[in-house]
């Protein structure tokens, strides 16, 4: 658990360019910890935290829209896994990274399968949970790494049959990049394309998995072994 700031980011000097993330944490020496460890990053800001789900859900409610939302699992109240589910169909391009002591399989499956765009462990180091903030707010996937191998083992052992939906060569490499938890930029300089023509091949591959953002995209491949 995080114990004490120590990174050596100094705070973004224009707020404007500051990515504004929402916490949501019970613990409360914990959760100051990571909001001030949040708030030493060059470019990011903890705007909010709270100690339940409810009062963030209601702050979307009223229009409150932050670029990021850590949560918790087990918390008083609504627990998080829930809680995503409910972020998301207030505001659906929101991501929501899970922030916990929690690695067993069904808290995993059913934080994704809500709408989480990434799934960090409390005890990784601080470097790690802020490598994993900035992958999500570029775009990409945040997950610990022992937590992902156990996610592709789950989808492997439970998905069907591989269903053909019609992804060129240079889609299914690009949808491999993104199950990976790579960034849109990454994925541009990896297959040496711009960032432009890698925003169109999402849209192709977005209609045709039928999904409507990068979390569905590869929530849908791990689940049905498409990469």
């Amino acid at each position: 658990m995080i114990s004490s700031v120590s990174e050596s980011d100094a705070p973004g000097a224009g707020q404007a360019e500051e990515a504004a993330i929402w916490l949501v944490e019970d613990n409360e020496l914990y959760r100051d910890a990571v909001a001030a460890l949040v708030d030493t990053a060059e470019g990011l800001r903890c705007t909010e935290t709270f100690a339940e789900c409810d009062p963030a859900l209601r702050m979307l409610e009223r229009g409150g829209l932050p670029d990021l939302m850590l949560m918790d699992i087990e918390m008083p109240g609504m627990d998080g896994i829930t809680g995503v589910g409910k972020v998301k169909a207030l505001a659906p391009s929101l991501p929501v990274v899970m922030l916990t002591v929690h690695q067993d399989n069904d808290k995993i499956f059913r934080a994704i399968c809500n709408g989480a765009s990434g799934y960090l462990l409390k005890s990784s180091p601080k470097a790690e949970i802020m490598t994993g903030l900035r992958a999500v707010l570029s775009g990409g996937a945040a997950m610990d790494g022992q937590i992902a191998r156990r996610v592709l083992n789950m989808f492997t052992e439970m998905s069907p049959p591989v269903t053909d939906y019609g992804l060129s060569d240079r889609e299914k490499e690009i949808l491999e990049h993104l199950v990976e938890g790579k960034s849109k930029r990454q994925i541009a300089e990896a297959i040496n394309l711009s960032p432009h023509t890698i925003d169109s091949h999402f849209r192709n591959i977005y209609a045709k998995l039928h999904v409507h953002n990068q979390s569905g995209a590869v929530a849908k491949a791990l689940r049905e072994r498409l990469v």
